[in-house]
């Protein structure tokens, strides 16, 4: 049996290369059960991504899935070998189960430890199972790749800390009032960013989000994305005193908040914090508005030096995780190796036991019937001494299945034994 992952990811092909190896949905059962129609495919399994396409297999000793995976490819998503070819990945054997591994530990994504990759692993898993295309031994290293993530889930904090702007603003959120449930969120301006915080704000417990623009059908449009309520641009000010986080991104040249103004807003609060978050460029609130007490004002590059600080802390919990992944890929390998010697000792047991019972009928001739009590005796007896004979070489084999010169041990036990190739 032979394995072989083939692919393409951000790591080695650009985003045009991604797009023309890549299998929408829609497509993918129908992929994935042509590639496993293919002569010599036993298992197949197809992964794609924004990121990344990887077409695994396994075939039958004879074949060569090299040739057979870039056929597949040239036939099947209609480019020529020379385009795809070059920025390619192979992994075979053991290197291609270290890579399923840590790309489903996501220790190969663009963003290390984010927890989208195994979710969509799984679903490739799905869809192939569906298609009668896992069936053994790639099913198998499949489950056993998403046992090896949520090891590296629960043992690392490699998912823990946020390395998105959007979401470094939310856990500074939680910091500041611990819990977010019940708390009030107003966006001024329409862009992404604010966007994304404001959607990781109200999954986070917020109850209600106030949106305002210069362009007040962007407000209304923007603030049906979260059941919020549009306010007039010319009033976001008078209504602060009921906000608890104040999101800033519009595209004003000057500041649209001051300190003076954020002083008569806390006063009306009764000095209850606020949370402010300025991810504009310019800036929209005046920096001196952190000088107010109970007011946390942070800006692109305060959130951008939380991100970074903790992506050094993931690339920390990244080197732990990849033990656990060398680990588990050495205590697979173990597995196969014995699954590998499997058919001899199962040989050895079969000769034993024919020896075994050639001797008891040739007894049974010499000296004619006997008692069920005597049968019972001799079939103790001579069942004891072959699991005694069995027992030492058997162990060995084990032994020696994950040994560099194992395979010379295991042939001498087989001639020794005279076993069938």
């Amino acid at each position: 049996m032979k394995l072989l992952v083939t692919g393409v990811s951000h790591k080695t092909a650009p985003v045009e290369i991604r797009e023309c190896l890549a299998f929408p949905e829609p497509v993918l059962p129908a992929a994935v059960q042509a590639l496993k129609a293919r002569d010599g495919v036993t298992e197949a399994c197809i992964l794609s991504t924004c990121n990344r396409v990887e077409v695994t297999v396994t075939t039958a000793d004879g074949c060569d899935p090299q040739t057979l995976v870039d056929a597949f490819l040239q036939e099947s998503r209609m480019v020529a070998p020379e385009s795809f070819g070059p920025y390619l990945y192979r992994h075979e054997g053991q290197n291609a189960i270290h890579h399923l591994f840590r790309v489903a530990a996501s220790l190969d994504s663009m963003v290390v430890g984010e927890p989208q990759i195994l979710g969509q692993l799984k679903a490739a898993y799905v869809v192939a199972k569906g298609q009668g295309a896992l069936c053994g031994w790639l099913e198998t290293l499949l489950e056993r790749a998403f046992s090896v993530a949520k090891r590296v889930r629960s043992e690392t904090g490699i998912g823990q800390m946020a390395v998105s702007v959007s979401y470094a603003a939310v856990e500074l959120a939680r910091k500041i009032f611990g819990s977010l449930n019940h708390r009030t969120v107003m966006v001024v301006g329409a862009g992404k960013m604010s966007e994304l915080a404001a959607r990781h704000l109200r999954r986070s417990g917020a109850t209600h989000v106030f949106v305002t623009n210069r362009t007040h059908e962007r407000a209304i449009e923007m603030a049906r994305l979260f059941q919020g309520t549009p306010v007039d641009y010319t009033r976001f000010v008078s209504m602060l005193p009921e906000v608890d986080i104040l999101i800033a991104s519009s595209g004003a040249p000057h500041y649209i908040l001051h300190k003076d103004e954020m002083q008569r807003v806390i006063a009306t609060r009764r000095n209850k914090p606020m949370f402010l978050i300025d991810i504009a460029v310019p800036r929209n609130i005046e920096p001196a508005v952190n000088d107010v007490d109970n007011v946390f004002l942070y800006d692109i590059d305060d959130l951008q030096e939380v991100v970074n600080a903790n992506l050094r802390e993931r690339l920390k919990e990244a080197e732990r995780a990849e033990e656990i992944v060398r680990q588990e890929v050495e205590r697979m390998m173990g597995r196969l190796k014995v699954q590998e010697v499997t058919p001899t000792i199962v040989s050895l047991q079969t000769e034993l036991e024919r020896i075994r019972l050639a001797e008891i009928e040739r007894v049974r001739r010499k000296y004619g019937p006997v008692t069920r009590e005597q049968e019972e005796a001799w079939d103790m007896l001579t069942r004891g001494i072959i699991n005694k004979i069995a027992h030492g070489p058997i162990a060995e084999l084990r032994l020696q299945a994950g040994q560099p010169d194992g395979a010379h041990v295991i042939a001498a036990i087989r001639k020794a034994f005279h076993l069938e190739d």
